[in-house]
């Protein structure tokens, strides 16, 4: 049995949580400390590059018992800083699980902390905003300074480190062609996405107009990290895209980018939203579904009077869950359809996108595939190593 080693989360704030290290092992690991309040799909959101430059607090008590599996990951590797959980479970229990969460986290150099009092640190994020912190096996004074010395995520474009190098295809070659901005893509969106076609995934960097010469059907544009309008280039590239009259669908931080490339603002939420029980309202329809959602930025819907109607709204705090653009073949959510992990309500907007995909499409009686449960060819998958 390994010894357990004393470890201490500091905040930027100077509030001190006392635990055990888990995971990597790191003296100083610091990020900006949010916490996620979804019951399962651990694994899904420590994988989801959405959370680089972040450190994750899970609300629920117990973390890790079903293992990890190939099968679960969003993306390559983890892009997190690290994990804060109140109890790390001392064996696995799943039938479909290849390793323990422990395992995965050192493979890929995730350090993580246990045996915090999660209730009161999610508490104390509610009444301050999520902040800077550092954790690890250092000393207190040297958690303090790293802890100030993070940037957290604003002003920072974190999609760099996220995004894939060169292009690559998802699907078999048929259905709608679709050319999907890699921004920190999940692979449970391109799941969803090869069900209506083939995806070419391109880099964030790529210009519009070699996106265009593509022909697509279709544009997407993923989730991702970080700060919108520190997204080099992005605001620039949809534009180019929304005057190519393509239809566009954006999530996330695609929903975000589209808003700025419209002229509109995006704000950073107090603490964000992270978790799979949001309640959003589809204005165009009254329907309501629970969401999976995970973001620091917003966009401010008072910024978006003549520029886009906005379709989507959060029950719980306001905030503008989707738009649709006025005067070009362009829509978006916040929240995530895909789930991955979470609520499938909310999966129709895929159908949306290929509807407006398909009154576009030259070839006619092109009928529309259902999402299908099988892994699409070309799906990426993770570095060689653990599950």
């Amino acid at each position: 049995m390994t010894a357990t080693r004393d470890a201490v989360l500091v905040l930027a704030d100077g509030a001190v949580f006392e635990g055990e290290a888990i995971g990597a092992p790191a003296a100083a690991a610091a990020g900006e400390v949010v916490f996620n309040t979804s019951l399962s799909g651990y694994q899904e959101i420590v994988t989801d590059p959405s959370y680089a430059g972040q450190i994750i607090t899970f609300t629920y008590p117990h973390i890790g018992n079903y293992g990890v599996t190939a099968a679960d990951f969003e993306a390559r590797r983890p892009y997190c800083r690290g994990i804060v959980v109140r109890e790390l479970a001392r064996r696995r229990s799943n039938y479909r699980a290849t390793a323990d969460l422990d395992e995965l986290l050192r493979h890929y150099g995730v350090p993580g902390i246990a045996g915090i009092d999660t209730r009161r640190l999610t508490r104390h994020l509610r009444d301050a905003g999520a902040m800077p912190g550092a954790f690890g096996t250092g000393d207190e004074a040297t958690l303090r300074a790293a802890a100030t010395a993070e940037p957290g995520t604003g002003g920072v474009d974190l999609v760099t480190q996220v995004t894939t190098t060169a292009p690559y295809v998802v699907g078999d070659g048929g259905g709608f062609r679709i050319v999907a901005y890699d921004f920190g893509i999940k692979r449970t969106i391109l799941r969803h996405l090869a069900a209506l076609g083939t995806v070419e995934v391109v880099p964030a960097s790529t210009p519009a107009a070699d996106v265009l010469a593509r022909r697509p059907d279709g544009v997407f544009l993923s989730n991702g990290p970080g700060d919108p309008e520190c997204v080099d280039g992005a605001v620039d590239t949809i534009q180019g895209l929304l005057a190519g009259d393509v239809p566009v669908f954006g999530i996330c931080l695609g929903h975000q980018l589209l808003s700025l490339a419209i002229g509109a603002r995006t704000v950073k939420l107090p603490f964000g939203h992270h978790g799979a029980n949001h309640p959003v309202k589809d204005l165009t329809d009254g329907r309501i579904d629970i969401t999976s959602q995970n973001h620091n930025f917003a966009v401010a819907a008072d910024t978006l009077a003549g520029k886009a109607v906005m379709t989507h709204v959060n029950l719980n705090d306001g905030v503008c869950e989707g738009i649709a653009v006025s005067g070009a073949d362009a829509f978006s959510v916040q929240h995530h359809p895909e789930a991955g992990p979470g609520p499938h309500e909310a999966t129709y907007l895929f159908g949306r996108f290929a509807g407006r995909m398909a009154r576009r499409r030259v070839r006619s009686g092109f009928t529309v595939t259902a999402v299908d449960a099988h892994e699409p060819a070309g799906l990426p998958a993770p570095e060689a190593g653990v599950a």
